[in-house]
């Protein structure tokens, strides 16, 4: 992964491993007054580095990325605030992306929680109908 090409080996292991396996993440938009708005997301690391964020329509960090695209996702497990992991980046949003019920990889990564909480995939993907497509800058 390029974001984590320049961590020593044991580093970007674990980093790695916990931008694959983490289900939380913080995405921290900006409003259009300047402000930070942090919300809970579920995101999946696709192949070619970018970040996946499903999100229900008209919601304010939608708005916020229109306006602005500078965004930071940080990793909400922190190891008693140890370890914390922030990525910066550009997110825009991507209405052509296929629906979260057709992406394996975020379906395998969130069928237990999405069963729990939505009854089907199918359920949850037209609810979070929104794509947004985050393209990392920098790791912290």
């Amino acid at each position: 992964m390029e974001l984590t090409a320049d961590l020593p080996n044991d580093r970007r292991a674990r980093v790695e491993t916990r931008l694959h396996t983490n289900l939380m993440a913080w995405l921290t938009t900006v409003n259009p007054a300047g402000r930070p708005d942090s919300v809970p997301v579920w995101f999946l690391v696709c192949d070619d580095g970018r970040i996946l964020v499903y999100s229900q329509p008209g919601k304010a960090k939608l708005r916020n990325i229109d306006a602005n695209p500078q965004v930071a996702l940080g990793l909400d497990v922190t190891d008693i605030g140890r370890d914390i992991i922030r990525i910066e980046g550009t997110a825009v949003r991507a209405p052509d992306h296929v629906p979260a019920d057709q992406v394996p990889d975020y379906v395998a990564k969130y069928t237990e929680r999405i069963g729990a909480i939505f009854g089907t995939v199918e359920r949850f993907a037209a609810s979070f109908s929104e794509a947004i497509v985050i393209t990392p800058s920098r790791l912290h």
